[in-house]
């Protein structure tokens, strides 16, 4: 019987395929070592220079407090233009070894050469503060390239909830392998080289060292040898989306200012994007604060090295834990968990080392739960309207919220910065701390304990807007 076109565009459409078991798909353990091996190289870049960075230029190179905040945000803002550009590449780029993982080995690598140039040091003064913020600009340029494709990976090679969990567990998990190892041996390195300008030449080698591994180990182990069947049958041939999916016609993609557009109307990204943003300040005031907090607050009794071994280890030991809450609920306890330590920090002075120690790991507790619930809902808001293959907004999602991460992270040791300066601190050219007057010791510790518990409430709030429906019961 013939119909009318009216009636034609009332017909439903065919059912979706349905969802297999989760225990019927998965992951193979190469692919998920592979994935979680990049951390290697967003947690180096994340610790190393969140904690030495900022000292290096006031009690090395002898800048001011204010002025060495800003050259720590500024390539970070630069990454604020290019993190979306760089999705939008990536979702249109097509090569045998697939759309994300040329830019991860090639980002990765360029990387490891420029962190090894930041703390290179071939001069003091302005000129060698120069000279770091340009090499710090073209390490975070680098970065962008390998972390934007490398945070959409999840998105593509599996539909199933329970896998991205086991993505972003593992990923956590390296990322506190990484700041573990890095973090006690970044000043280690210095010390051991002489401090000053000849023992952050070390820390720079090591730190490109530990980055140009890890990018080797996410190429090699995401390749599509690596990946079982996963989620919908023939899902990731359907959407182009596995790491060696067939090319997608350009024509057909649509433009980055429709992709912001469509980006805006998912409530519960935008809830996350704007929770990232400010959970990262949070995180970036803590790496920066942390060796004024050890050396003036603290009187060095307890190093630099333990304070971040002990807000790190829970990242290894939680993670299970976890793994058995969700989405928004799971987010809330963590930030709970970590504001609580934050605001312990204003005891410390009083308080013996091991329980410095043990309001650090109550405060990492809670960051690693922050962690692992970010980066699982990321996956699920991406796709949540990821509807077909002209529609690939992994990249562009992914280029936003890492946008967010690293901006925020950025942001913090600008806070912290202004904090030194409003409270009279004094910079050193010779790579040791100047004495500093009670006033200041007590702004680094105001700064340190109220700034994140502050930031973490804000991006608690700001969460709100995060759907439940977007928590996958897959």
């Amino acid at each position: 019987m013939a119909t009318t076109g009216s009636e034609r565009t009332r017909v439903a459409p065919p059912p979706a395929p349905a969802v297999p078991a989760a225990s019927a798909v998965g992951l193979s353990a190469r692919l998920r070592f592979g994935y979680a091996s990049g951390s290697l190289v967003t947690g180096t870049f994340t610790t190393l220079p969140g904690l030495l960075l900022l000292p290096y230029l006031t009690d090395t190179l002898g800048v001011g407090a204010g002025l060495a905040g800003a050259v720590v945000f500024v390539p970070k803002a630069w990454d604020a233009f290019l993190n979306p550009l760089v999705g939008r590449a990536s979702d249109r780029t097509r090569t045998r070894w697939g759309s994300r993982r040329p830019y991860v080995l090639a980002g990765g690598l360029v990387m490891a050469l420029a962190f090894a140039l930041t703390f290179a040091g071939p001069l003091a003064g302005t000129a060698g503060a120069w000279f770091t913020a340009a090499g710090y600009l073209l390490t975070a340029t680098a970065f962008a390239f390998f972390l934007v494709p490398y945070v959409a990976m999840p998105a593509e090679l599996t539909d199933v909830h329970r896998e991205r969990m086991r993505l972003a567990g593992g990923r956590v998990a390296v990322i506190g392998v990484a700041a573990l190892v890095t973090g006690a041996a970044g000043p280690a390195l210095v010390e051991a080289g002489g401090g000053g300008l000849a023992g952050h030449r070390w820390v720079g080698v090591f730190g490109g060292a530990v980055i140009a591994l890890g990018t080797l180990c996410v190429f090699a182990g995401t390749g599509a040898r690596g990946t079982r069947a996963a989620g919908r049958p023939g899902a990731e041939s359907a959407r182009g989306a596995g790491p060696d999916a067939a090319p997608l016609p350009r024509e057909s993609e649509p433009g980055l200012r429709r992709r912001f557009a469509a980006a805006r109307g998912n409530p519960a990204f935008t809830a996350l994007l704007r929770c990232v943003v400010v959970q990262s300040v949070a995180t970036g005031v803590l790496l920066a604060g942390a060796p004024y907090f050890a050396g003036h607050v603290l009187h060095g009794s307890t190093g630099v090295g333990a304070l971040v071994a002990a807000f790190v280890a829970p990242n290894l030991l939680t993670m299970p834990l976890w793994s058995r809450l969700r989405g928004r609920r799971g987010y809330s306890l963590a930030s709970a968990l970590f504001a609580t330590g934050c605001l312990l920090f204003l005891a410390a002075p009083a308080l013996p080392e091991g329980a410095v120690l043990l309001t650090m790991a109550l405060a990492g507790t809670g960051h690693a739960g922050q962690l692992l619930f970010l980066y699982a809902m990321l996956p699920d808001c991406i796709a949540q309207d990821s509807g077909g293959p002209t529609h690939r907004q992994a990249g562009v999602r992914s280029g936003l919220f890492s946008t967010g991460e690293g901006l925020g992270v950025a942001v913090g040791p600008l806070l912290y910065g202004l904090v030194l300066q409003l409270s009279g601190y004094v910079s050193s050219g010779t790579g040791r701390a100047a004495v500093q007057t009670t006033t200041t010791e007590l702004g680094m510790l105001a700064g340190f304990a109220v700034l994140p518990a502050l930031a973490t409430a804000l991006a608690v709030f700001l969460l709100r807007g995060y759907d439940r429906r977007s928590e996958r019961p897959y």
